[in-house]
């Protein structure tokens, strides 16, 4: 894990190259998904039978395509009961949390007469994607399902992907939970571009939001404007900001809670303490040994790894924000003095007890959140997320007379003669 330190003549050389890295899993697979994309708008549902079979070696059809609520029960009925309480209570404190993003509108009267108002009103139908294989989590349909329920969604599906014909038993739970209206055992670019588009199985839905590897991304991408998407997630990432108050192993298990995701996650160290940060490398070097999923943390702490040694705090609030990290942990001596000052992170977590891993589950909190850097200008997932707005104009003849030969001035300045003629007939010739 390199070691960057801001009084170095090469620090804003070696930061720059960190923070720019480039994150992606290989060269652009736009030429392919755009194929897969095109077949399924053209053929339906036989393109995406072809396609679960090549690429998720499942063989689907008309009359399995969807996930029955028989085989849903059967699957879960062993499911470990710990598990199924850990949904539970996981579900409440989501909802408990986003149902206070609820929004109602206003409407707003002036003194001549108008009447502006502003309405909310939930999308029709979204759909959930939802990671299959090693990376497929209960989690991730809690965090993508509960702010559309609260939203007053009427139509939310899921597309599981089930490779092999393998169903994570925990996310049908959690589905269950949620009253997703329809699960698809379908996976991939193809299961994006049948949300997207619709087939005879699948309907087409008016947003798509959850994770997915590059193929799943870049289809999102694709699709985007003919559908609404939530975000384009890149590798998870954390940065956390610790002194020598702070318990080294801690630190050291928190940065490797990202680095186990993926061998392109990010896990940056910010602190004015040498001695501690060599501490929590050596501990990060030893828990490497025996994590199960070692290879891949060992990939991404050798590749995007660092350990950052900063003079001030004003250094650091200045570093945190040029990265502008999806998790930002602040375990330091009144953490609060710090996080006033941050501007751009996807979501903080206060204080000692505050490990990341806690909002990825339980904390109530969403974990979709921006990664890449695009804290800088974007926000995780909420409710806000699962309604259009719509402005609403109700002039009176007084009011349109007050304010109407204003506007005609700017039509007419802009060149825009109709626009101030449908205006003047209004006020009289």
């Amino acid at each position: 894990m390199r070691v960057i330190d801001t009084k170095s003549k090469q620090f804003e050389k070696n930061f720059s190259r960190l923070i720019s890295s480039k994150r992606s899993q290989s060269v652009s697979k736009v030429k392919l998904v755009n194929q897969i994309i095109n077949n399924i708008k053209k053929k339906g549902d036989k393109a995406l039978f072809v396609y679960s079979k090549k690429y998720d070696k499942v063989n689907i059809n008309k009359k399995n395509i969807k996930i029955s609520n028989s085989e849903v029960n059967k699957i879960i009925k062993n499911l470990n009961n710990d598990v199924k309480k850990a949904i539970n209570v996981a579900y409440k404190r989501i909802y408990q949390f986003h149902k206070n993003q609820a929004m109602t509108g206003y409407v707003f009267k002036d003194k001549i007469g108008n009447q502006l108002s502003y309405k909310y009103r939930s999308l029709n139908s979204i759909g959930i994607y939802v990671p299959g294989g090693t990376a497929s989590y209960p989690s991730t349909l809690l965090m993508n399902a509960i702010p559309a329920i609260v939203a007053g969604v009427k139509n939310i599906y899921a597309a599981l992907p089930c490779p092999e014909g393998k169903i994570n038993p925990g996310v049908l739970y959690a589905a269950k939970k949620c009253k997703i209206n329809s699960l698809f055992r379908v996976g991939g670019a193809q299961a994006i571009a049948a949300l997207a588009y619709g087939t005879e199985s699948i309907p087409k839905v008016d947003k798509i939001v959850g994770p997915g590897n590059i193929f799943v991304a870049t289809a999102k991408k694709e699709v985007f404007g003919s559908v609404g998407i939530d975000m384009v997630a890149g590798p998870s990432e954390i940065t956390v900001v610790a002194d020598q108050t702070c318990n080294p192993e801690w630190t050291a298990i928190d940065l490797l809670s990202q680095a186990e995701h993926d061998v392109l996650s990010q896990s940056i160290l910010i602190t004015k303490n040498k001695k501690f940060g060599d501490h929590v490398r050596q501990i990060i070097n030893e828990y490497l040994k025996y994590l199960p999923r070692n290879k891949i943390a060992s990939k991404s702490i050798k590749n995007y790894g660092a350990i950052i040694i900063a003079k001030n705090n004003k250094e650091i609030v200045r570093i945190v924000d040029r990265i502008a990290p999806e998790h930002l942990e602040i375990k330091v001596k009144n953490p609060e003095t710090i996080e006033k000052k941050i501007s751009n992170a996807g979501s903080i977590f206060l204080g000692k007890y505050s490990p990341e891993a806690i909002g990825d589950y339980i904390a109530g909190t969403n974990h979709v959140l921006p990664t890449s850097g695009s804290a800088r200008f974007s926000s995780g997932l909420s409710v806000s997320d699962f309604y259009k707005k719509t402005s609403i104009i109700k002039c009176s003849k007084s009011g349109i007379e007050k304010i109407g030969q204003l506007a005609i001035n700017l039509a007419e300045y802009e060149g825009l003669t109709a626009h101030a003629l449908s205006i003047q007939k209004r006020l009289g010739d």
